[in-house]
């Protein structure tokens, strides 16, 4: 059996294509059309892999995600937005959305995406050898156990907001233009808007940052993408 992904949506058309394709491609699919029963669905199979609408009946995308990720914060979770609903994409990205796909999408584009959040997901994150303890500043964090501390205070990470914190860790002083942290991070080439990247960047700098306004630690090198300082 293929992977489990786990689809949500609302839109009878639009669910039964993406079932179709994905399990043309191998998958194992299993399906809900409004948020509570996609809440039961995720309790009862344990997806590797969520897609879910924005805007639905009922328990909307948005507490959806919410619910999953009090528990969750490994398996990934890929929203479906609707174009041009820019707010929708910025408040599942905080919500904890690995990642966003606006309608209508491609079939390569959704393949792709589902593929390498997949291949992102089988990185072993409780290895200590190759998951070694990050430390700068006033900050601490475990990849093991998914926690950090800033100045002692405890806080919770992300998979996605700690592979990025990995990145910049081994390029230390570096400056990463926004396609190569996407393509390390995401795996796959954008086309368009970064904006994917600067909300988790925001994100993680209110974790790390004393002064998330006035960065220094992730820095923004305007025009081209970030530097990373330990100091």
């Amino acid at each position: 059996m293929g992977n489990k992904i786990l689809v949500v949506e609302d839109d009878p058309a639009i669910l039964t294509g993406v079932v179709d394709l994905l399990e043309s491609e191998g998958f194992t699919v299993y399906c809900a059309s409004d948020g509570d029963e996609g809440l039961s669905m995720y309790e009862k199979v344990h997806p590797d892999l969520i897609l879910l609408d924005v805007m639905m009946p009922g328990k909307s995308g948005y507490d959806v995600c919410r619910q999953i990720r009090s528990k969750d914060t490994r398996t990934p979770l890929l929203m479906l937005t609707a174009k041009g609903q820019e707010i929708d994409k910025v408040i599942g990205l905080e919500l904890g959305a690995d990642d966003y796909i606006v309608k209508p999408f491609g079939i390569h584009e959704l393949l792709a995406r589902i593929r390498a959040a997949l291949r992102r997901a089988s990185l072993p994150v409780t290895d200590d050898q190759s998951q070694p303890l990050i430390a700068f500043g006033a900050i601490r964090i475990d990849p093991s156990r998914m926690q950090g501390t800033n100045n002692g205070i405890p806080f919770d990470i992300s998979a996605r907001e700690l592979h990025l914190l990995q990145l910049f860790y081994r390029h230390n002083g570096q400056v990463l233009d926004r396609d190569t942290i996407l393509d390390k991070i995401w795996g796959v080439r954008y086309e368009g808007t970064t904006r994917t990247l600067d909300q988790h960047i925001a994100k993680l700098r209110q974790k790390i940052e004393a002064d998330p306004s006035n960065p220094v630690h992730i820095k923004t090198v305007h025009g081209t993408g970030y530097r990373f300082c330990i100091d």
